[in-house]
């Protein structure tokens, strides 16, 4: 009898931390290697924040929290709903979890019964189809493409959607292209969503401070009021606020599935660490004058990182509208031989090689659900920017 479970077999392992680890592993034998491969800020947590952490630890906020987060948490995740989004919930109406990760897998984990579909535009975030077989539900991919700036066409959608489906993923701005819905071209996909009553719309808004220039952030249930009653609204403190390893995630939805995630979660993990708690917090109701800081940082280091892979052989770069990816196209370099003969067959290739020949590390994007593509992040100082973009350019500059 087999001791581990067959679903393992149904789950690959995240690209993002695969490639994050190894560029670690190369870096430690004494490799000269720099890492776009991670999805996180390289800016501090701001102060005020950790402030309100080393204050709860005084207070001795240390007991176990309620499954759903503490009561300040969640008030303030009402407050925040309705002041950024003008969304009306209840605080019965919100959960916090360990990360957004776990609100999301507690979400399908809480509604997905064999059969289920879920559908997932790509290229899409590394977990979020490995997150539905885990549950027991089938991903259904929906296609984009680089003309549409990687965004989901209402057509596509309306093809995609059958009887069977449960869930849409909807992640704006998106990891990892970048791309982000304006207000009409959410509108054109909430506007399907209405003709399927049975279908939920999960969205991941955790990029959501993170836009460029004039671009106005919407999410789903703001376009369209009438779908509030089968939407799940997910965020989190950790992309806005520099808080990756605080490990927060919220979310606010219709109240009988917040119980349902709920109950899973009491079973699972219980509360949130109760000292993060505090310090999101105070992230939330705080000052947010960090956030115009980290935009203009993450829009100067995307127009530097667009501009100079534009200027390198065969490859095609697009400008996203936010979060810190961008997701170039490498499709004219396959077929191409490195100088030691290898010969680049897919987008895995390419970042194998790039990482072997200048110690670069990126992602392919054939991980994501759509290549030969590459997702290269650019959460890191100009000058490493800079010096990346310059070794990506020589190495496709010597493809023959």
């Amino acid at each position: 009898m087999a001791f581990l479970a067959d679903v393992l077999s149904r789950v690959k392992p995240s690209a993002t931390i695969v490639m994050t680890q190894k560029a670690r592993d190369l870096k430690a034998s004494g490799v000269d290697v720099i890492s776009l491969s991670v999805g996180e800020p390289d800016f501090d947590t701001p102060d005020h924040i950790k402030q309100a952490a080393i204050e709860a630890i005084h207070r001795n906020e240390t007991r176990y929290p309620p499954v759903s987060g503490i009561a300040p948490l969640r008030e303030a995740i009402v407050r925040k709903f309705k002041r950024e989004n003008g969304l009306d919930y209840k605080v019965s109406q919100t959960i916090v979890g360990t990360g957004g990760k776990q609100v999301l897998y507690n979400a399908f984990l809480a509604t997905l019964n064999p059969g289920d579909e879920v559908v997932i535009p790509r290229p899409y975030w590394v977990s979020y189809p490995e997150m539905v077989g885990l549950c027991g539900g089938t991903p259904v991919f929906a296609d984009t493409d680089m003309d549409h700036g990687f965004k989901l066409q209402p057509e596509e959608l309306d093809r995609v959607l059958t009887p069977k489906t449960k869930w849409i993923v909807l992640n704006s701005p998106s990891n990892p292209s970048g791309a982000a819905y304006t207000r009409d071209e959410m509108k054109a996909l909430t506007d399907v969503l209405l003709r399927y009553p049975d279908v939920h719309i999960l969205t991941d808004d955790i990029y959501e401070h993170l836009t460029y220039g004039d671009f106005e952030f919407v999410t789903p249930a703001q376009v369209e009021p009438q779908l509030a009653e089968r939407t799940l609204t997910m965020n989190g403190v950790s992309k806005g606020y520099a808080m990756t390893g605080w490990r927060i995630g919220y979310a606010a939805g219709p109240e009988k599935l917040i119980k349902a995630m709920d109950f899973v979660q009491g079973q699972q993990t219980s509360g949130a660490t109760t000292i993060a708690q505090w310090a999101a917090v105070a992230a939330l109701d705080g000052p947010q004058d960090h956030l115009a800081r980290f935009r203009a940082a993450f829009q100067g280091r995307r127009d530097l990182v667009v501009s100079m892979l534009n200027q390198t052989n065969g490859l095609t770069c697009p400008t996203p509208e936010g979060a810190f990816y961008v997701y170039p196209s490498c499709a004219a370099l396959i077929g191409k031989t490195t100088e030691a003969g290898k010969t680049i067959e897919t987008d895995e290739d390419f970042v194998t090689e790039l990482l072997q020949a200048e110690g670069v590390a990126a992602v392919h994007g054939s991980a994501f659900g759509l290549g030969p593509n590459l997702r290269i992040s650019y959460a890191t100082s100009n000058a490493v920017l800079e010096e990346a973009c310059r070794r990506i350019q020589r190495f496709c500059g010597s493809l023959r």
